[in-house]
């Protein structure tokens, strides 16, 4: 496993503390007037989530994280797992609702999704960051309100359900971030 350096360290880079994969968020190089020169860092774990500050003389350093992202297209659901293919080399792992996370309610067939695996495990899954999709219920809007900001609840074609204006129907095709679940703009064809 190669060593990453004090002075390699850099915002972005993933390393193994413990372990365990975290991404290098924040890194700052304090130099003190009597003494050898220190890093200051903050450290984000991409299992768990959690963030660490640590703090790295000029000569330590820490093991590079085996750590890798493929775009993955979904293929389909089997049973209780998802099942992905890997473009190049056509492989096809199943993972299960915990691995996916938030992911799962944006999941349509083809998708292609950003996988991030650590020792060839999956533990990170991406969506695009914004989806066009077809809303397949919501109620009708009342006639005449107008007020602004006004929103009602719609379910698109994946499950999700998420708030959108008063003025969009069943049938139409909408633009949703990923990311917050929110509603971006109507998708005329």
């Amino acid at each position: 496993m190669s060593m990453i350096h004090t002075s390699d360290f850099r915002k972005g880079i993933k390393v193994e503390v413990d372990g365990e994969p975290y991404i290098m968020t924040e890194c700052n190089f304090v130099k003190p007037g009597k003494g050898q020169a220190l890093y200051k860092c903050k450290l984000k774990s991409l299992i768990k989530g959690s963030v660490l500050d640590r703090t790295f003389k000029s000569d330590d350093g820490l093991p590079a994280a085996d750590v890798r992202e493929s775009p993955m297209q979904y293929l389909y659901r089997n049973g209780d797992n998802f099942v992905f293919m890997d473009p190049d080399t056509f492989d096809q792992p199943e993972l299960t609702e915990q691995q996916l996370g938030d992911t799962v309610k944006w999941l349509k067939e083809g998708l292609v999704c950003n996988i991030t695996f650590y020792n060839d495990r999956p533990i990170i899954v991406e969506a695009p960051n914004q989806l066009v999709l077809v809303v397949t219920y919501t109620e009708p809007g009342a006639r005449g309100n107008t007020a602004t900001n006004v929103a009602k609840p719609a379910i698109v074609e994946t499950g999700a359900e998420i708030p959108v204006p008063i003025f969009i129907n069943q049938g139409d095709k909408i633009k949703v971030d990923t990311r917050t679940g929110e509603y971006i703009e109507r998708v005329r064809d």
